[in-house]
């Protein structure tokens, strides 16, 4: 970790060969969500091929791209595609982006991400605000803390009692009070992927508290915190995880119906960021 400091110094300054912009809310989207990217205002758009340190995303529907401009009104760095564990990325590679934005000085992070819903009260295209999480070994948890630490970047033991911000999460309700949209809130499980979850496996996530299942998310948020941002982040439901009525799923599938639910998310995000 002790070289990553350097890394995010000599993206940053890639990345402001292209643009000055100040931003303090950085952005990182997931599986089916890139058209809030397409929503900023006066952006420029940086290939992450162009950044150094940056890895490349094989998912489909992850653009790979940094967009700067300007949503709500306010001035803001949006990752248009992540990296995951299951494509065989280090975990210093998946949280790096969120470490750019840093550097780039944000001080608040969004996220989002598709995820199965285990929760059997909710639907189909629900939108989750996180408000807690669970990161265990044997699921996905492996810390990206791992290594050295760099006193600069953050302590060596960050506290995680409240990874999301409670303010956010406040704002976000009042948000969503005001565009008449259903939030949940709720718990996400991390698990490493690619494959989906048994019935049994579904059963057990349940049994241990999660809302919605997912397997991205998580190192970025560890990492966010430890860097000292306020966190919030969001999971669209786009396929049922419920072990007694489990109907297969395709990422085909799971796109469209993030697809279907993105308006309702970007509105949503974007009435947040615009009162940051």
């Amino acid at each position: 970790m002790l070289e990553i400091a350097a890394q995010m110094q000599e993206s940053a300054a890639a990345v402001r060969v292209h643009t000055h912009l100040a931003a303090k809310v950085g952005i990182v989207l997931g599986t089916g969500l890139g058209a809030l990217g397409k929503e900023v205002k006066d952006a420029t758009r940086i290939s992450y091929s162009q950044i150094p340190h940056m890895g490349r995303t094989s998912v489909q529907s992850h653009a790979g791209e940094l967009v700067a401009g300007t949503l709500g009104g306010t001035p803001v760095f949006v990752m248009e595609g992540r990296l995951h564990f299951y494509e065989g990325h280090k975990l210093a590679d998946i949280v790096f982006p969120v470490r750019l934005l840093k550097a780039l000085g944000c001080e608040t992070l969004i996220l989002s991400n598709a995820a199965g819903g285990l929760n059997p009260d909710w639907e189909l295209g629900d939108i989750m605000m996180l408000d807690d999480h669970i990161n265990l070994p044997g699921l996905a948890g492996v810390s990206p803390l791992l290594g050295p630490n760099d006193e600069s970047m953050g302590p060596r033991f960050p506290d995680m009692s409240a990874p999301y911000d409670a303010k956010l999460i406040k704002q976000t309700v009042a948000v969503a009070k005001k565009q008449k949209l259903k939030l949940r809130q709720g718990v996400y499980v991390m698990v490493t992927g690619p494959n989906l979850e048994t019935r049994a496996e579904y059963r057990m996530l349940r049994n241990l508290g999660a809302d919605v299942v997912g397997m991205s998310t998580v190192p970025e948020v560890v990492a966010a915190r430890h860097l000292g941002m306020r966190v919030a982040a969001f999971s669209i439901l786009t396929d049922l995880c419920l072990p007694d009525e489990l109907e297969e799923a395709s990422l085909d599938k799971i796109i469209a119906i993030a697809a279907k639910a993105e308006p309702k998310l970007t509105k949503l995000v974007t009435g947040l960021v615009a009162g940051l």
